[in-house]
């Protein structure tokens, strides 16, 4: 599916579009909704049908055969195995096994590619030292085959947890290849990036999509979390630290390309990254313009939050996807 600039609502409905967007992102944490959708014989088909835009399959291998076509059209990869709040430990740990197939398989056929996943798909809401030790195995698994880890952020209850099988990794282990995704928007962002500079992983720089209180983020449209988004970057790129640029905001975007060519920042360290079927446009016009590119692939079949997270992001997607779900081309 080709993805396409979204068109824009009248500036006066931003309210409006505003409070959708908080809708969405509150139905994308409801279980019961979540368990409805996925599993009602009714519904999941219909789910699936507008998760297709979202997603690189089901299988890993329809999400190696994408990650191999995201680098024969110039750009470096990442896979996630979709799954988040894990509360069985066997559960947690027969899907570490999935992670480590994964991770062999890409090693394998020597794809330029991140494996990305959430820490609670791994047990950390079991307890945190499963999901270390799931970790720890899958991490040393992909520094044998050449392959960064990447940590994605969650909810901001989580974080605290999150950096803390992190620092572990890095201090207790040396395993650098181990990444971390920070969310601008939360206000805590703002003292936890220098400590996540002082550890040599990669930062991946998000805005956040989850569901939070404005007493602990910033508003996802907000111009607060643009400029702070922009100056954590900037920091980034300036540093030399190794980081991924995450966003599809293309004011964003053309600020920081226009600060890397007057700053002169060498490339090495950093790059552009968007996700399938949002970004694909983006990434492939920045490569073009000689930045170094990243393109995002999620597979499995725990879609919900991830799909409700996306169209909450524009909510105008709303409308792509019930042609989607009607099964419209």
């Amino acid at each position: 599916m080709r993805d396409t600039i979204p068109p824009q609502f009248p500036a006066e409905w931003q309210p409006l579009v505003d409070k959708a967007a908080l809708a969405i992102r509150a139905l994308a944490v409801d279980g019961a909704a979540k368990e409805k959708f996925l599993n009602d014989p009714l519904l999941r088909p219909i789910t699936q049908r507008v998760a297709q835009r979202y997603v690189a399959g089901r299988t890993i291998e329809e999400a190696l055969e994408r990650a191999a076509s995201i680098n024969r059209a110039g750009h470096k990869a990442s896979i996630e195995y979709m799954g988040e709040s894990v509360r069985d430990a066997a559960f947690a740990n027969a899907e570490t096994e999935v992670f480590l197939r994964l991770i062999r398989a890409a090693g394998e056929r020597q794809l330029d590619s991140t494996i990305s996943f959430d820490l609670s798909h791994v047990g950390s809401l079991i307890s945190p030292e499963l999901s270390y030790q799931n970790t720890r195995r899958m991490a040393r698994a992909a520094a044998g085959h050449g392959l960064e880890l990447i940590i994605s952020m969650e909810a901001s209850d989580r974080v605290d947890d999150i950096f803390a099988v992190y620092r572990r990794l890095h201090e207790e282990d040396g395993l650098n290849t181990v990444g971390i995704t920070m969310a601008a928007k939360l206000l805590r962002s703002v003292d936890d990036l220098p400590k996540l500079m002082a550890l040599p992983g990669r930062i991946r720089l998000v805005k956040g999509a989850f569901f939070e209180s404005e007493a602990i983020a910033w508003p996802r449209n907000s111009p607060e979390l643009a400029a702070v988004y922009c100056r954590f970057a900037k920091d980034l790129l300036a540093s030399g630290h190794t980081c991924s640029i995450a966003t599809h905001d293309r004011s964003i975007q053309a600020e920081l390309t226009g600060f890397i060519t007057q700053q002169g920042i060498q490339q090495g360290h950093y790059e552009f990254e968007s996700l399938i079927g949002l970004g694909t446009e983006q990434v492939a016009s920045l490569q073009a313009r000689g930045f170094p590119t990243r393109e995002y692939a999620v597979f499995g079949e725990d879609t919900f939050l991830y799909v409700l997270n996306r169209i909450s992001e524009e909510p105008i997607r709303v409308y792509q996807a019930i042609i989607d779900a009607m099964g419209a081309a």
